[in-house]
């Protein structure tokens, strides 16, 4: 945990300016443009490389707060480039940050620690992330950035669109909207060969059925919601928008910092009084960052900039999430499952608590330190009850796209 990665993760503007490089490059091969504008009008930019009629969609930039997709899709665009038996049959498509915005806001470039991480930290309110604003909002409100990805969707029609995705610490797992058969054996490999835990539990697919440890499948339509309390609903996510075209959607999900306790399928001796004790946890710990926003609130002058409106969704969610972990649990629940809900309970209150401080810290409030000390608490205690430990930069990208290149050519095959 205490030494500096070895590469950092690139600012947008770096990521356009590598991709504008390689389009300039092999202009026979790549076309980079700019396909629409973010809420402050800053580009979202497309690049495109190959001709073919099957496509392929990799969007990166989704959540601000999750920049190793950024690196990957250079990686991958480089790999395509240089690699003639990658683009034969397929032309690849990259949106190079879905949320520009949010990535302006989202400050650790280089986090030495888990706390560095929090003290630069933002992620969105649910309704301002472009994948997820059209589980929340009514189809006339939904924001620019998500609008212009639709219209790459329509345009392209992939028959894999696959979005980079990531978790400050944990392992990594993937998310498809359709099952893709043979993906999970490469995923596996490539994650044992890099020394990166497989989350075989994430709680981000509770209850979806599993084609491979790790490799889980949305359930369809209309089936119960693991947590009912949760407002945005993966299957209204602009990630099904590629159904309509007879694709499908692959998250690839890689850790920041790996936690080797992700992984324990071994049943959990007592699992609905180890969730008690993390819904009680989460409500008291979201208590404490509500306590300070009440005192502070009357002293914040203006409307709610992003920052705060952030925090304020993240601690919405708490009362109900911590009702959907009280109840009746299936009865072979994992030590891997607790792990996960363990996590997902320590990051809501600290990410409030990080973003917040943010806005204190701004301000000048004299509240301030009394979230510098949560902030500091709670990344460490995270990371001391996780193990954490950092995994190299260089290993996440290998990994994000070797699993992209496997999802590409399986689900190819499968589309044939």
């Amino acid at each position: 945990m205490s030494h500096l990665p070895e590469l950092r993760y690139p600012s947008v503007a770096e990521i356009v300016s590598s991709a504008s490089a390689l389009a300039a490059h092999r202009p026979d091969l790549c076309v980079l443009r700019e396909v629409g504008a973010s809420r402050a009008g800053r580009p979202l930019h497309l690049l495109s490389v190959g001709h073919a009629r099957h496509a392929v969609l990799v969007v990166a930039g989704a959540h601000a707060n999750e920049p190793t997709g950024g690196s990957t899709l250079l990686s991958l665009a480089e790999r395509v480039l240089h690699r003639r038996e990658l683009r034969r049959d397929t032309s690849w498509h990259f949106l190079l940050c879905a949320d520009p915005d949010g990535a302006s806001l989202h400050a650790t470039p280089a986090p030495r620690t888990l706390l560095d991480y929090h003290l630069g930290f933002f992620r969105p309110a649910g309704p301002e992330q472009p994948e997820w604003s059209p589980s929340v909002l009514p189809p006339d409100r939904l924001p620019p950035e998500t609008r212009a990805l639709t219209r790459v969707i329509d345009e392209v029609r992939p028959y894999l669109q696959v979005t980079l995705h990531g978790t400050d610490l944990g392992g990594s797992w993937v998310q498809l909207t359709k099952d893709i058969p043979g993906l999970a054996e490469p995923f596996a490999k490539s994650a044992a060969e890099l020394r990166i835990p497989v989350e075989t539990a994430a709680s981000d697919a509770a209850g979806w059925p599993a084609s491979g440890p790790g490799v889980h499948v949305m359930p369809a339509p209309g089936s119960d919601a693991a947590y009912p309390s949760m407002p945005d609903d993966a299957r209204h996510s602009t990630w099904y928008h590629a159904h309509r075209y007879g694709g499908l959607t692959a998250v690839v999900e890689v850790p920041m910092w790996a936690s080797d306790l992700v992984d324990d399928p071994a049943p959990h001796p007592a699992p609905a009084a180890a969730m008690r004790r993390l819904a009680d946890r989460l409500v008291a710990d979201a208590g404490q960052v509500e306590a300070v926003l009440e005192r502070a609130l009357p002293r914040l002058r203006g409307p709610d900039g992003p920052l705060l409106r952030a925090s304020k969704w993240a601690l919405a969610l708490v009362p109900g999430l911590a009702a959907d972990w009280s109840q009746p649990l299936p009865v072979d629940t994992t030590m891997a499952y607790v792990g996960s809900v363990d996590a997902f309970g320590r990051r809501i209150p600290l990410r409030a608590a990080s973003m917040l401080l943010r806005v204190l810290r701004e301000a000048g409030d004299r509240e301030a330190p009394c979230l510098e000390r949560l902030v500091a608490e709670w990344s460490d205690a995270f990371a001391e009850r996780f193990r954490a430990r950092w995994v190299p930069l260089e290993n996440q990208v290998e990994h994000q796209a070797r699993t992209v290149m496997a999802a590409a050519r399986h689900a190819r095959d499968g589309a044939v």
